[in-house]
């Protein structure tokens, strides 16, 4: 079944976000609650995280396509997943994003679900259902999150986590906003071209070179959705030119940057994800946000 209906409108949605006692580095959430006459459909706009969508829906769930496969419920979405769009008619939901290096250690399947979208059920088991099961219990968003927090963190210390030059080059991928050279990052790992591509690849699920497009996308896109316009973004995003912006543009949405800028995805990010969006002050992520009404 594919999400069919309008973009949400987004004064009807509660949307809340995690005490600062709840944040884990790497790892960010929100909650949304929203009450529906209809059904939604969302273009939901590239981002460089693994993402959990928790369905805490009563009755009918969410549904997500991507391409040419729909999935209801809960689900992880990789990296670079295409064309990608959730709808139905959705009540709360939970949205977990893991950076890449996270998601490895928290997923124990990151490679392997990157440019694609699964089932939560088919990577975690029977943990799934469970873990579903006490977020719907729960009676707030605050106690949703620290049992998020928890089940997250645990299987975070579990695991093996990626290599500290893999982690290093990542995070030195975002700080730069996809504006740094593969060489450049294997030359401060010291390591050279060809094993750090290597061990990236495997490890996070996604090339360098393709990371640091996705991450200069991701920033791209917050700026066009504050308003600047193509010409400004492709320069201040270290685009060759405007047609350079549009064919990236296109390669991780097939939409145009125009259709970009007014993405309902990207319309609520100063308020569900504030330190991702460039218009917000770092200094008040973290803090609790009930509503939007």
């Amino acid at each position: 079944m594919l999400p069919t209906g309008t973009p949400p409108d987004w004064r009807t949605v509660d949307i809340a976000v995690p005490r600062r006692s709840n944040r884990l580095p790497g790892i960010s959430m929100a909650g949304f609650r929203q009450s529906l006459p209809a059904p939604v459909d969302i273009a939901m706009v590239a981002h460089p995280s693994v993402i959990l969508l928790i369905d805490l829906s009563e009755g009918e769930s969410v549904v997500c396509s991507s391409r040419g496969r729909h999935e209801r419920g809960s689900v992880v979405i990789g990296l670079m997943p295409g064309e990608l769009r959730a709808g139905g008619c959705v009540a709360e939901c939970l949205q977990i994003r893991l950076e890449p290096d996270v998601a490895a250690a928290v997923l124990d399947a990151s490679p392997d679900l990157s440019g694609t979208m699964a089932p939560l059920a088919d990577v975690w088991g029977r943990d799934a259902g469970r873990i579903e099961d006490r977020l719907r219990a729960a009676t707030s968003w605050d106690e949703r999150f620290t049992i998020a927090a928890e089940v997250v963190g645990q299987r975070l210390r579990a695991r093996t986590p990626v290599e500290p030059e893999v982690a290093h080059a990542w995070r030195r991928t975002l700080t730069s906003r996809g504006q740094t050279q593969v060489d450049s990052l294997a030359g401060e790992v010291g390591w050279d071209r060809k094993r750090l591509w290597s061990r990236f690849r495997s490890q996070l699920g996604i090339s360098p070179k393709r990371a640091i497009r996705l991450v200069r996308f991701d920033h791209a896109a917050h700026l066009l959705a504050t308003g600047h316009t193509a010409a400004d973004v492709a320069a201040e995003c270290g685009y060759v030119d405007q047609s350079h912006l549009h064919r990236e543009v296109k390669a991780f949405t097939g939409l145009t940057p125009s259709v970009v800028a007014v993405a309902p995805w990207l319309a609520i990010d100063d308020v569900a994800w504030p330190t991702s969006s460039p218009t917000r002050d770092p200094a008040t992520a973290g803090q609790h946000i009930p509503t939007r009404r």
